[in-house]
């Protein structure tokens, strides 16, 4: 793997995990989420100047995104009401790269080497190990079919974004009119069926949401760039690894507890990284 894709996706990664830890300290999480998107919209305008719009092309994959994007903030939303965060969040995480893989030889004919398939496996089942490090609850369900729908959604929009991005003159006019349109329709629905909190939310996290949305737009606008630099499914596995990178930043900012099974599922991502890094693929 170019060194050049390793630290944009790692980057990508980092930004990922510390946007996510901002907007995990609190308040309503559909105004959160909806804060972040509207950031992202105003990251996009402050960029309208440098770019030309997208070729006709890779409109379909923008809207097409888009709507998707639509879905998986529902379902985020949701798996966070019906479930716990460390059970949920690993699993919607997790299993979103064999998705994408299997999604991405379907549709883009990218084909992983034996390495790379065992890279991609070994780091989405040490992720999907953290979801058992703690007890589970009676009656999550609910928070597991739609951390699963999450993960689909993320398959979906990650290939369609690796298209799109590839199809595009301009990959960066992509990745600015995408997050441009990307928060309008949630920002709205938010706005609709939270209006009573919406205030108060604001007022108590504006900061966290927009340093969240800065950094939420820098981060997946580099996994939109290298997703035209080498295969799918190696930037999700990659980008995937913002889960240990959360657990890390949770321990030191948050004291939360960073055990034994954690240190074991931290070497197995860090093993498939390196094999990733020394992985042949093909792609067009």
């Amino acid at each position: 793997m170019d060194p050049l894709v390793l630290t944009l996706v790692l980057t990508a990664a980092v930004l990922h995990a510390t946007w996510n830890a901002l907007i995990k300290s609190g308040g309503d999480p559909w105004v959160r989420l909806a804060v972040v998107n509207g950031v992202g919209i105003v990251c996009a305008a402050a960029w309208l100047p440098f770019v030309e719009a997208p070729n006709a092309e890779a409109w379909p994959f923008i809207l097409g995104s888009v709507a998707i994007h639509q879905v998986y903030f529902v379902c985020v939303a949701l798996q966070y009401r019906f479930g716990d965060l460390s059970h949920v969040y690993p699993i919607s995480r997790g299993t979103a790269p064999i998705l994408v893989a299997a999604a991405a030889f379907i549709f883009a004919g990218e084909t992983l080497s034996p390495a790379g398939a065992v890279a991609v496996i070994v780091i989405s089942a040490a992720i999907i190990s953290l979801t058992f490090d703690s007890r589970w609850p009676t009656g999550e369900g609910k928070g597991v079919f739609f951390a699963l729908c999450t993960s689909v959604t993320i398959a979906v929009y990650t290939v369609i974004d690796g298209l799109g991005g590839r199809t595009a003159d301009d990959v960066f006019a992509y990745i600015v009119y995408h997050f441009l349109i990307n928060g309008i329709p949630f920002g709205l629905l938010v706005i609709f069926m939270r209006r009573r909190v919406l205030g108060a939310t604001l007022k108590g996290h504006w900061k966290t949401g927009f340093f969240g949305g800065v950094l939420a737009f820098l981060a997946y606008g580099l996994v939109i760039w290298a997703m035209t630099l080498t295969p799918m499914t190696y930037v999700s596995a990659l980008r995937e690894t913002s889960v240990i990178l959360a657990a890390l930043i949770g321990a030191i900012m948050l004291g939360e507890p960073f055990g034994r099974r954690r240190v074991i599922a931290a070497a197995c991502v860090a093993f498939g990284v390196v094999l990733l890094q020394f992985s042949k693929y093909s792609f067009s």
